[in-house]
């Protein structure tokens, strides 16, 4: 795994929890901004999904196992597209909540990652 995209992922993850954190706080529910930062950590995660495979496609291992590193990867890329589609169904502050949520979650599985791959 590449660090720097570990990290930077992780911290992009983060500032949109934040972001949407304070919009929750606010009592506002996601806007068009708040999904071009969605569209940003989801193309951070499917960078990383990519590189991940490519690594596995070359023969490098996971030191904890293929299997769960894989489903690792999947879980971190599909973690901000649900919580984004879940913040449409809810228009109020707990959409917003719900995707600060998930980019909480996908810096945890990004830690993960990180872990299983060997780090």
């Amino acid at each position: 795994m590449l660090d720097a995209l570990t990290i930077a992922t992780s911290v992009a993850a983060l500032a949109l929890a934040a972001w949407c954190g304070f919009a929750a706080y606010r009592d506002q529910p996601t806007k068009d901004w708040h999904f071009i930062g969605m569209g940003v950590v989801t193309f951070l995660a499917l960078v990383q999904l990519i590189v991940g495979i490519v690594q596995l496609a070359r023969g490098e291992e996971a030191e904890q196992g293929t299997t769960i590193f894989v489903a690792y990867l999947l879980g971190s890329f599909a973690c901000v597209p649900a919580a984004g589609f879940m913040s449409l169904a809810e228009r109020s502050r707990w959409g917003s909540l719900t995707v600060a949520a998930g980019g909480v979650v996908l810096a945890v599985l990004e830690v993960r990652l990180y872990d299983i791959w060997g780090g």
